[in-house]
């Protein structure tokens, strides 16, 4: 529900590519019903939250670039070659004959999914604030960024606060920022001031509710999140497979999401915020940019990998179509 009366036009980025930077690593994984331990064979696949929302927004027609670093390995190739299949301009991605292709391995369980990193070293790890140099930045509309990227060293945390060293009035384009907190990644005790920080200092900004709640405050709220986080111009927080919630300059926007069969949940954040982005850069309003995150997420939901088939175009088109009584309706059934 829209918390304003006879809101202006919301805010959007202007008209352009997204480019989005961080790492993606090689991931590991033996079918769901297996073990682990006792598995003969593990399928290979990509995992990155940038290059996942990448992906999506290519899938969505969004022309998009991923901007990283790579071995000069062959995982690091077939990391690459994934991305590019998918759509994605991959010519700004980097292989480093020094640094090995990071590596996770996925380890089903009945309640989760452990996943276990092999990134210490990485070629990503090295990446810095060189990177906003690349040209490809000078026509952006938006530079897609995540919580991970500042945790992995010191040279990626100094690429984050470089982007976000210009004020936002004078940005040549807007920063999305999606917290993703990884307690692995960060000592004790620095996770939490320094995502706030960074998370309050972009223009769009993505965030779990129990994120939120694990990193600030277990009894936080959307609304609590927003006084918080009051400097945004959109954020975005997403309640679990229950609602998403954005607040903009006159006022917030909630939408239910759709039910959906749950595989594995890994990944469906980023293709959220692909979807809602795409929204965003089509001028739709900000409820319609709410379902398109919701439809995006729900092809994450039904694969066990990051990145899962979206619905054809004419359905997308259908349930961005429907009221709000039969998109309520279609969450309930």
């Amino acid at each position: 529900m829209n918390s304003a009366s006879a809101p202006r036009a919301a805010w959007r980025p202007r008209e352009g590519p997204v480019v989005c930077v961080g790492e993606t690593m090689a991931a590991l994984a033996p079918a769901p019903a297996e073990s682990l331990e006792s598995a003969e064979d593990l399928r290979v696949s990509v995992a990155g939250a940038e290059s996942n929302v990448a992906m999506y927004l290519a899938d969505l027609g969004i022309p998009v670039s991923w901007l990283s670093a790579l071995g000069d390995d062959a995982l690091g190739r077939r990391v690459r070659a994934t991305v590019g299949a998918a759509g994605v301009d991959v010519g700004g991605v980097r292989h480093d004959p020094d640094r090995p292709t990071g590596l996770l391995v996925k380890e089903p369980a009945a309640a989760r999914t452990r996943v276990h990193y092999y990134r210490g070293g990485s070629a990503a790890s090295a990446l810095g604030p060189e990177v906003l140099k690349d040209d490809r930045l000078r026509s952006a509309s938006v530079v897609h960024l995540t919580g991970i990227t500042p945790a992995l060293s010191p040279s990626c945390r100094s690429l984050v606060e470089e982007a976000l060293a210009t004020p936002p009035d004078e940005r040549p384009y807007a920063i999305s920022f999606d917290v993703n907190h990884r307690p692995a990644l960060w000592p004790p005790g620095t996770a939490a001031p320094a995502l706030r920080d960074l998370a309050d200092r972009v223009d769009i900004t993505f965030v779990g509710l129990d994120e939120a709640q694990d990193l600030w405050d277990a009894d936080l709220e959307p609304d609590g999140v927003r006084a918080l986080l009051p400097h945004p111009r959109l954020l975005v927080v997403k309640d679990g497979g229950r609602t998403a919630t954005v607040f903009g300059e006159d006022g917030s926007w909630t939408v239910p999401a759709l039910r959906t069969d749950v595989v594995e949940p890994v990944g469906a954040g980023d293709a959220f915020a692909a979807g809602f982005l795409t929204g965003l850069l089509r001028g739709a309003g900000l409820e319609r940019a709410l379902r398109l995150g919701h439809i995006t997420a729900g092809s994450a939901l039904q694969v066990t990998g990051d990145h899962g088939p979206l619905p054809d175009r004419v359905k997308i088109e259908e349930l961005l179509g429907l009221s709000a009584h039969d998109w309520a309706r279609v969450n309930r059934a």
